[in-house]
């Protein structure tokens, strides 16, 4: 299959005259072009693997499939995340298969290889013979675990594997200041993971793109969710937009105290009632309000299959203190089923991609405006490789 876009379907996408064309089918239900986006659009930028809080203290490992590549996020023991090629550098052997706990070492189980928290490899076992440790022709220096790109910010750990993206702090920088509006950068050190009650995961069958486009539009509230319309209207949304990295929506009338159960403590100078949604390229959909923050990143798994994250963040005592158990639990269980709602239509829009009467369908130019806007981002990174 041609995974190319033909100049037509690049003038359709990428018109501001009225309404667009979206992605054709295939970019959403085709193999090989889910392999040629992967290196295209999550290979050549900054993408989210995973959040800090899943490694919380020092000899933490957490597997990470992406891209096809097995990754291992973990903790040092300066209290830094990194992100290595879970790979033995002996015979290539896959090093941590589930999430654990090591105290020093990361011990191959093929041989017994072992590397520490920074990925020097310090033990060869019996290489050469029974009890012989060691031997001239290797270096222990140069075969170390490889360390791929890596950065966290928000707690958000990303990777770049192509290692030619710009800076980190070049990349997130309009992103950042944007939310430097809302609240001093600062202040968000106060943010600590839900102890109880703050993630969970969604398995899904629709493609990873038809996730980022619904997220990204405020037109479906009244129709998918009725209850969140009936206190944050859709006339109370409004839209914004990053250049080539975020778009997002906000809401003018976000209540954070919906009930006496959810009174969390508030970030000083937060501007009342108002809370914002970017959605940062490729995976990443962050949510924030006066009295917690919540991030989600998805994980394509193929081109009809995803994985959605989520993990939410209070101030101070109100991530841990039991007092708030119950509130924690009934904000889970809130958020929970406004994403629960988004599933029944993105896997209907996956199923609709089959369709020999749909081919990319419309964008109408106010409603839909960044969802098209993420749908130009994509031809663009698209069209860079076919040039």
């Amino acid at each position: 299959m041609n995974t190319k876009l033909s100049k037509a379907t690049l003038d359709a996408i990428n018109n501001e005259d009225g309404c667009a064309t979206g992605l054709p089918n295939r970019a959403y239900t085709s193999e090989e072009f889910f392999r040629v986006e992967q290196q295209q659009l999550f290979a050549k930028t900054w993408t989210c693997i995973g959040n800090g809080c899943s490694v919380p203290g020092p000899g933490d490992l957490q597997p990470v499939g992406f891209l096809g590549q097995p990754l291992v996020m973990l903790r040092n023991k300066q209290g830094d995340v990194r992100v290595f090629h879970n790979v033995c550098s002996h015979r290539g052997n896959e090093l941590v298969w589930e999430a654990c706990q090591v105290k020093n070492t990361i011990q191959c189980p093929y041989h017994g290889w072992a590397y520490d928290l920074d990925g020097r490899l310090l033990a060869t076992p019996n290489v050469g013979g029974s009890g012989v440790h060691s031997i001239d022709c290797l270096d222990k220096n140069e075969h170390g675990l490889r360390a791929a790109r890596s950065a966290v910010w928000m707690d958000l750990v990303f990777v770049n594997l192509s290692e030619d993206a710009p800076d980190f702090e070049s990349f997130i920088a309009p992103l950042q200041q944007r939310i430097d509006k809302l609240v001093a950068k600062e202040k968000f050190s106060a943010l600590r993971p839900a102890a109880s009650h703050g993630s969970y995961t969604i398995d899904f069958a629709g493609n990873w793109k038809l996730c980022v486009e619904n997220n990204l539009e405020s037109y479906h509230l009244p129709t998918i969710h009725p209850d969140l319309n009936a206190v944050s209207k859709l006339e109370d949304h409004y839209h914004f937009y990053g250049d080539d990295l975020f778009a997002g929506q906000g809401t003018l009338k976000y209540d954070h105290e919906q009930t006496n159960l959810d009174a969390f403590p508030v970030f000083d100078g937060w501007s009342d009632m108002v809370a914002e949604y970017p959605t940062l390229y490729p995976n990443v959909f962050l949510g924030l309000q006066a009295d917690h923050y919540w991030t989600r990143f998805v994980q394509p798994v193929s081109a009809g299959r995803s994985l959605d994250h989520l993990q939410i963040y209070y101030l101070g005592d109100a991530a841990d203190n039991p007092d708030f158990d119950a509130a924690r639990a009934h904000r889970l269980e809130v958020w929970a089923k406004v994403f629960n709602e988004d599933i029944g239509v993105v896997e209907g829009m996956q199923r609709g991609r089959c369709s020999s009467a749909f081919n990319g369908g419309v964008f109408t130019p106010i409603m839909d405006k960044p969802s098209h806007h993420f749908a130009k981002w994509v031809a663009k990174k698209l069209t860079q490789r076919n040039h």
